[in-house]
């Protein structure tokens, strides 16, 4: 649940993770700051002025109730940074978003999350990657999250969804459209799938010079690592893997040709220390993912709700029994009884070490 007054300062859109702290240490609430909100708490934010002077007319026309009744009508969730459904991952790193908007199931962002990046301007050999290594991805259970921008980003999302695999895209604008306006059907379709449109802007909130670079840094944040299949430098896939990298998660790069621009951003990670990647296999095996030897696409019909409680929460990443036991909020007894037939009907493994898989 949104703490009071989060979804005024949101819609204002200048608070930056410092700037709500600094709030919170002086007024204490988002609430209570709303009573000096103006012209000198915005210049002691260090806002600009023209920042200020936008920011109280979007003050003036806000009107609450009314953007409530917005979010209602599109499906569309507010979180703030105190809400216990902000995704953890974000949480960890030094610049997290302070709200955020969502339409469709959050819960995803449970399962292991892996970023697939490139180029909106794709060669075949770039596409040919991105659905492969996907491909992977998917049938080894893992989320995938990009940008659902043209190119690789755009392929990604639809050969996850083909395969029937959950995707995430973060938005570089407010969930009130969609960009490029192409791509509005396989953002719906994203959703009906099970996926996740997520964005830390106002619903009204166009993309711009800095909204995309911002953008990156949450696809990033909720991944356990960067996988950049394409991407000349200084492209926004590379600000995402150097973001990655800062916030201390794996980054990898697919090799091109040399003399090919289009990999040039590629080539200058794998020379700074990103891991080089030929194959799908190569990422997972540096994430500590287990892939199945075959198609994860069976079908499971847990036979008691202990079997589905655990089933759900197991996936490609080893977990120990404490975790599934805080996990699936089940008595360590049942749980231990629960893998077992869980192993017995071929749909999770013990990997030595008290460790369990979904296969």
């Amino acid at each position: 649940m949104p703490s009071p007054g989060s979804l005024l300062w949101s819609y204002l859109n200048v608070l930056t993770k410092q700037r709500l702290d600094a709030i919170r240490d002086v007024y204490g609430s988002l609430e209570k700051a709303k009573e000096h909100l103006g012209e000198e708490m915005l210049r002691g934010l260090g806002c600009r002025e023209e920042t200020v002077h936008a920011t109280l007319l979007r003050l003036e026309e806000f009107d609450e109730r009314k953007y409530e009744a917005d979010l209602q009508k599109r499906g569309i969730e507010f979180l703030d940074d105190d809400d216990a459904a902000y995704p953890k991952s974000l949480r960890e790193i030094g610049d997290p978003p302070p709200f955020l908007y969502v339409r469709g199931d959050l819960s995803i962002l449970s399962q292991p999350c892996i970023a697939v990046v490139g180029t909106r301007k794709m060669s075949d050999y770039g596409k040919r990657v991105a659905e492969d290594f996907t491909g992977e991805f998917v049938r080894s259970g893992l989320v995938t999250v990009s940008g659902l921008a043209e190119g690789i980003d755009a392929v990604v999302a639809r050969e996850t969804l083909r395969l029937g695999g959950k995707t995430v895209a973060v938005l570089g604008h407010g969930l009130g459209m969609i960009f490029p306006t192409k791509h509005a059907k396989l953002a719906n379709e994203i959703v009906k799938s099970g996926g996740l449109l997520l964005s830390e802007f106002p619903l009204d909130i166009s993309p711009g010079k800095y909204t995309f670079p911002a953008r990156n840094r949450i696809i990033a944040g909720l991944t356990l690592g960067t996988v950049v299949i394409e991407a000349p430098e200084g492209s926004g896939a590379i600000i995402t893997a150097d973001l990655a990298t800062e916030y201390g998660r794996d980054v990898f790069a697919v090799p091109g040709e040399i003399f090919d621009p289009s990999f040039a951003g590629c080539h200058a990670l794998i020379a700074n220390g990103a891991r080089i990647t030929t194959c799908a296999r190569d990422v997972l095996e540096e994430l500590g993912i287990v892939a199945p030897e075959k198609s994860t696409s069976r079908s499971f019909d847990p036979s008691s709700p202990d079997e589905a409680a655990v089933y759900a929460v197991l996936t490609t990443m080893p977990q120990d029994t404490d975790t599934i036991v805080k996990r699936a909020a089940i008595s360590a007894a049942r749980i231990s009884a629960t893998l077992t037939l869980l192993e017995l009907q071929g749909v999770a493994k013990n990997i030595g070490g008290g460790a369990w898989v979904r296969t």
